[in-house]
């Protein structure tokens, strides 16, 4: 069984054909799906869609580039969404210093960020955190304020030294479509390193388009050529490679 651990379905470029596409991942082996929101919008959707389809779950939460709107009362909406069965994580939250410079609006994330930890270890579930150029600042705020049920680094696009260090904290890494680039030795070389039983896989969907599909939307049914190449540079079978995954996706999000 093939786990997509992170898509975003709930994207106005896929939504419309929800029932396509996840009928189409299913015909790959993909049986379980995570929708991950990003604001409060967002986040209702992706309960909406797991709540009409078997295998799909949902994570609710504020990604750092979508803060214009957040507030307590907010949180507090999200606090709701989560007694839905189907959500089982926060996510996505966490830091983004590639678009934002100011050192305003990066205290703003960081402010958020800890809030959103908070709330998931208030109601005892994981985290999916988006770390994009902020690396140093995550394994701060994770170090000072640890995760009870664990957290996904997904799309890990730091270098190996902080994975090394990540590491450390017993966090698991998501990968996705980059690691079939050409060019994109680093996240190979994370993949690589980073032990069998704190590995991911996922889309990030419609975005990381894996080759040979680049150019065109991303799918959760493309799930199996990333676990193949984390396959082959593990040294396993697809067949192994996917039972890890499996059991990693059960200790983190326990499904």
């Amino acid at each position: 069984m093939f786990i997509d651990t992170h898509c975003h379905i709930n994207d106005e470029r896929l939504y419309e054909n929800r029932a396509e596409i996840i009928r189409a991942a299913r015909e790959k082996g993909v049986c379980k799906m995570i929708v991950i929101g990003w604001d409060l919008a967002s986040s209702r959707i992706a309960v909406e869609i797991a709540n009409e389809f078997d295998g799909v779950y949902a994570a609710v939460g504020f990604h750092p580039e979508n803060l214009d709107e957040i507030s307590d009362e907010s949180l507090v909406e999200i606090e709701t969404l989560c007694s839905n069965k189907n959500v089982i994580a926060i996510g996505e939250i966490g830091l983004d210093y590639h678009w934002f410079k100011e050192q305003d609006h990066r205290n703003k994330q960081k402010e958020w960020f800890i809030k959103q930890i908070k709330l998931a270890n208030k109601l005892n579930l994981p985290v999916s955190i988006h770390a994009r150029e902020a690396s140093e600042d995550t394994f701060t705020i994770l170090k000072e304020h640890p995760v009870i049920k664990g957290c996904v680094l997904h799309c890990y696009s730091g270098s190996l030294e902080m994975a090394k260090r990540f590491s450390e904290l017993n966090v698991y890494f998501g990968f996705d479509g980059p690691i079939t680039f050409k060019n994109a030795q680093n996240p190979r070389n994370c993949v690589s390193y980073i032990p069998n039983n704190r590995l991911l896989s996922e889309t990030d969907c419609p975005y990381m388009t894996p080759v040979p599909y680049r150019g065109k939307d991303n799918k959760p049914e493309y799930i199996p050529l990333i676990v193949a190449k984390m396959a082959e540079l593990k040294g396993l079978s697809i067949e192994m490679m996917e039972k890890q995954i499996e059991e990693n996706c059960l200790k983190l999000y326990g499904i």
